[in-house]
């Protein structure tokens, strides 16, 4: 959720909450003005590692408050990888006590806040899950449930050209960065409930992508009424590559590919490929 929102025939709104990147002495907003290509020549100008910090409780507060909707989806980022979840789950217990306390809590939106338990592909597919539950007409309470179980069996992997980022701030949880660049050797990665895990290694990023695809797909069991979604970092030629892995692999639903946004930029670099199952 955040500044500028995306609407659609049915009425419906699609709006971010923006992180900010912090980048030596600047700061981008991770929103709809983002560059990829500029930020990323940001990050390689300078000796710093990156940082980013979640929207405020008021920023979601206020994004809840203006919200043209009667109910409200918040899908934010794993609550091991940033303090989004924190902050938007504080925001909504603030409205509504707000709402309660000035007489309207007949007037207060239904809001759920999820915990994606995931990034980028994994957020997408999620809030492409609930706006396909929304167009079929269910209720608040069916889609949240429904929700929150296409959550909890989604499964996250990604391979990047370097671990370095996540490493250097703090983001695999005592996990070691990996370091074979000498044999280019390219880990595996996934997530256990949000906690970033090693599945595979293989020389060379095709085969790390072939050997993902292997376990995504063998993990998913029946793929026919299921949704990928592949997000990739500056490379949309190696998405389209684990794409069609994928499709050699099983029939899906559909395959979704999309670019990165700021926050996983940071974190997946230059290169870097994000699947959601």
């Amino acid at each position: 959720m955040s500044g500028s929102d995306r609407g659609d025939e049915a009425g419906r709104k699609i709006s971010d909450d923006p992180l900010t990147l912090q980048v030596g002495n600047a700061q981008v907003v991770d929103d709809a003005t983002f560059d990829q290509k500029a930020f990323l020549e940001l990050v390689r100008a300078c000796p710093e590692c990156p940082k980013t910090a979640c929207p405020s409780p008021e920023m979601f507060k206020e994004a809840y408050a203006s919200a043209d909707a009667d109910a409200v989806f918040v899908i934010t980022l794993s609550g091991h990888l940033s303090g989004s979840q924190n902050s938007a789950a504080l925001a909504k217990k603030v409205y509504e006590e707000e709402m309660t306390e000035r007489g309207l809590a007949g007037e207060m939106k239904k809001i759920l806040v999820i915990d994606s338990l995931s990034a980028s592909s994994g957020e997408l597919n999620i809030a492409m899950f609930i706006r396909d539950l929304c167009e079929a007409g269910l209720s608040f309470e069916e889609v949240s449930g429904q929700a929150l179980a296409y959550r909890d069996r989604m499964a996250t992997y990604f391979v990047l050209e370097s671990l370095d980022t996540l490493r250097k701030n703090g983001r695999l949880s005592g996990l070691q960065a990996f370091f074979a660049t000498a044999l280019n050797i390219k880990p595996v990665m996934g997530a256990d409930k949000g906690v970033i895990i090693k599945l595979d290694q293989a020389r060379g990023i095709s085969k790390a992508l072939q050997r993902m695809c292997d376990i995504a797909v063998k993990e998913a069991g029946d793929t026919s009424g299921k949704r990928a979604v592949v997000c990739h970092v500056n490379n949309p030629e190696r998405a389209e590559y684990v794409k069609g892995e994928l499709e050699k692999r099983a029939d899906f639903k559909e395959i979704v590919i999309t670019n990165a946004a700021g926050v996983a930029t940071v974190y997946a670099n230059d290169g870097g490929i994000v699947l959601a199952i």
